[in-house]
């Protein structure tokens, strides 16, 4: 008699559980995989040469860091807008890639660009204007020299914001229609050329903060040109044309806002509420900014492929519900809930290990270290059951339309939990930056559980985006 082959044998468990767990009428696995993988690449990419810049300022000492840390969480605040009318774009073209309606994907695809293009246009030229007020309103209380660092490099970013609008649209629309490996171009572009740039502009040049702004400015609008050439010139699938841009539809404009406005809102709530907490760390003093500098770092590594899953999780979702197939919906919801956790385990068994030779990256004061870890390692361990139902969740709900819940919920348990919380255990009970963690990880938890409830019922599957 033959025995089975053991390899064969595991390969078919594998695929039987891959077509149980990750395989329906909407779309299987084969897909989803060919979707995932360029994103979670991207999405490495990205979080690694963050890493890699953030450790080359640091070699311009901790004013330096502390200013960058300072100016990009007021950065992620206004990206975040243009960035979430994008998500809206991205959830219409989804829908209707998932129905069959390739006509109406181009004019979603032409009037995402325009649309993010002038918002961020709009929030550039208002931040260069007030640019002195703002940095004395939130940060007034940090050093003079953090404050001259910041204040070059909130004006050079705010110009740059263009450029990463456009490749924000270009890169939500391509998604929508599953075509992450044009996405994962346009980023590598982005951020190879950053990196470069950052070398040479601070590692040889010693040109500090204004080095990195230069470098993030032609990195962006090369991008930027570049993602503009393959609508126009490469791709098949959206028919981009320039002059589309120019000729927006009104009644798809308004299919996108109702979906982006209120992600928009919920994270311009969700990240003031971020850069709120900034201050209480501001006033906590230089090292402090640096902890939570390099912590941010830490945590992004950490987090790398569960975004990637959760940007897999709106093009899914909503193709889904272009066909209205409830039931694949919440399949794959549930399916990468726990796919998330899973992945969330794994980075915590690898990492934690290294965090001597990862955290030794940053050049950070002995006096910070050991707090850096006791951080890194209970926020390692909360993400495992938190992480997916918070942020994961939600995509699967603004995907199916169900935005407007999604944000008001995220507004709420942030302003209501991780601030007063942040605020209580931070400063007024002296837990410090440990503290503001702390609080944030609870938020978690809250959060998530009011989503867990909401996805139990129908309501969030009634609202129909498209005809």
């Amino acid at each position: 008699m033959v025995q089975p082959n053991p390899i064969a044998r595991k390969q078919a468990f594998l695929e039987k559980f891959l077509v149980k767990h990750l395989s329906g009428d909407s779309i299987d696995y084969r897909q989803i995989v060919a979707l995932f993988i360029p994103i979670l690449i991207d999405q490495a990419f990205i979080v690694g040469l963050n890493l890699l810049n953030t450790a080359m300022i640091s070699s311009s000492g901790v004013a330096a860091v502390s200013a960058v840390n300072m100016i990009d969480s007021l950065n992620i605040f206004l990206i975040s807008v243009f960035v979430a009318v994008s998500t809206g774009g991205t959830v219409l073209v989804a829908q209707y890639k998932g129905s069959g309606n390739p006509l109406m994907v181009s004019k979603a695809a032409s009037s995402t660009v325009s649309s993010v293009f002038l918002f961020a246009l709009g929030i550039s030229l208002l931040m260069i204007v007030f640019h002195g007020p703002t940095l004395n309103a939130l940060f007034g209380s940090a050093s003079p020299d953090v404050l001259a660092n910041g204040r070059t490099y909130l004006i050079g970013s705010c110009v740059s914001y263009a450029g990463i609008a456009i490749v924000e649209a270009v890169c939500g629309a391509l998604r929508g229609i599953g075509k992450s490996r044009a996405s994962l171009a346009l980023s590598l572009i982005m951020n190879f050329s950053y990196v470069t740039l950052n070398v040479v502009l601070i590692n040889l040049m010693h040109m500090g903060v204004l080095g990195m702004t230069i470098a993030v400015n032609v990195a962006r609008y090369l991008a930027a040109i570049c993602a503009i050439l393959y609508l126009v010139r490469m791709d098949t699938n959206l028919h981009f044309r320039i002059r589309d841009a120019f000729q927006v539809s009104l009644a798809m404009l308004k299919k996108i806002l109702s979906i982006g406005i209120p992600f928009a809102a919920e994270q311009m709530f969700f990240n003031g509420g971020k850069l709120l907490t900034q201050v209480f760390i501001v006033s906590m003093g230089t090292y402090a900014i640096a902890t939570n500098a390099i912590c941010s770092s830490l945590a992004g590594v950490f987090q790398i492929p569960s975004n990637a899953l959760s940007l897999v999780t709106i093009t899914v979702v909503g193709q889904c519900m272009g066909r209205r197939n409830i039931a694949d919906a919440r399949k794959f919801t549930k399916s990468f809930l726990w796919t998330s956790s899973l992945f969330f385990l794994a980075m915590l068994l690898i990492l934690m290990p290294l965090f001597r030779p990862i955290v030794g990256m940053f050049h950070p004061p002995a006096e910070i270290v050991d707090d850096i870890f006791i951080i890194t390692l209970i926020n390692a361990i909360a993400q495992v059951p938190l992480w997916g139902i918070s942020f994961i969740m939600p995509s699967a709900l603004r995907a199916a339309g169900d935005s407007k819940f999604t944000s008001v919920m995220s507004m709420l348990s942030m302003w209501l939990f991780r601030i007063v919380l942040g605020y209580m255990l931070g400063i007024v009970l002296n837990f410090g930056i440990l503290g503001v963690w702390v609080a944030m990880n609870c938020e978690w938890g809250v959060r998530g559980a009011i989503f867990l409830w909401r996805f139990r019922g129908e309501k969030w599957y009634r609202r129909r985006l498209i005809d």
